[in-house]
């Protein structure tokens, strides 16, 4: 799998010649989703792992967590600084907003959902099911319902690493969490380890990570329906998820090594398109920037980013 684009770490990036060979197109369809004379730019480093990267375009910065240091940090598009947002976090990890607009946070340490008010005060979304306490929230979204979607798969009650380690009490569900009564029920059960999640623009599809698969549903009335394959890697694993505006699906990917480690994008049809090759392992990502044209990236300890030729949807 490795390759002159998966070498492009491994040089002086000071300057870098167009295009960037971190940017590899594997289908000529991801040549319409790049910019020829962008590259990828590592924003910030000095975390232990960087997870649910969040854009708010309201105030131009990105919210992001550092989940084994406990904290959230806050990188300004205008100063181009990165300072404490939130410490401590409850080791908090998927972080999104909902429709109007409230931070909406995965902790593993409290294994919560929370709210973030307008005020600052903090909402208990879910932290229990049938009595008993949620494993480790990780990745989380919200429906065009407002419903909240979040995937419990354990990874923060392992060990002591980015949360306290701890005997699961439930099955590693995909729940969903009622706009209108606050009820949360599980939706998508008997998946190893959900991860994460992200609906297509029309809310029409649900796809689901499961370590190195990524599963497709059909949302029918509300539920997922249909569980198929989307798209497997050889080695290494998805973690976060995000779709632009016409459906293709941004996928982040880790632990393969060179060649694997950085971003995956998949056409709606399952094919793969290109990839863009990070000299870390990748976590998460998001669109955000004043156009939804930039697309945000935590990887192991950095933050980086790169301008696309389409939108967050």
């Amino acid at each position: 799998m490795k390759s002159a684009h998966a070498d492009a770490w491994n040089r002086d990036r000071a300057i870098v010649r167009f295009p960037d060979p971190a940017v590899e197109v594997v289908d000529p369809r991801f040549a319409d989703l790049i910019i020829w004379q962008e590259v990828v730019e590592r924003l910030w480093t000095g975390g232990r792992w960087t997870e649910g990267p969040v854009w708010f375009g309201d105030g131009r910065y990105l919210l992001f967590s550092d989940i084994p240091n406990n904290r959230m940090l806050r990188w300004d598009e205008v100063t181009g600084e990165t300072m404490p947002f939130r410490v401590p976090s409850n080791n908090s990890n998927g972080n999104t907003r909902d429709r109007q607009g409230r931070l909406i946070t995965c902790e593993h340490l409290t294994r919560r959902v929370t709210r973030t008010e307008y005020d600052g005060t903090i909402t208990v979304l879910l932290d229990s099911y049938d009595g008993k306490r949620l494993n480790a929230p990780k990745d989380v979204v919200v429906a065009a319902d407002d419903a909240i979607w979040c995937t419990d798969p354990g990874w923060g009650i392992s060990n002591d690493y980015e949360g306290d380690a701890a005997i699961e009490e439930l099955p590693q569900h995909v729940y969903r969490i009622d706009a209108t009564t606050g009820i949360g029920q599980p939706m998508i059960t008997g998946v190893e380890r959900p991860n994460g999640l992200c609906f297509a623009p029309d809310g029409s599809r649900l796809y689901v990570v499961a370590r190195a698969n990524m599963l497709v549903y059909d949302v029918i009335n509300g539920i997922p329906q249909h569980e198929r394959e989307f798209a497997r890697l050889p080695v290494g694993n998805y973690d976060g998820l995000r779709c632009d505006v016409q459906g293709n699906v941004w996928a982040a990917t880790g632990n393969g090594g060179a060649g694997i480690d950085g971003v995956h994008c998949y056409a709606p049809d399952g094919v793969l398109l290109g990839r863009i090759h990070l000299p870390e392992v990748c976590a998460n990502l998001c669109f955000g920037g004043v156009k939804k044209n930039r697309l945000f990236i935590t990887a192991s300890r950095s933050l980086y980013s790169i301008y696309v030729n389409t939108r967050g949807a």
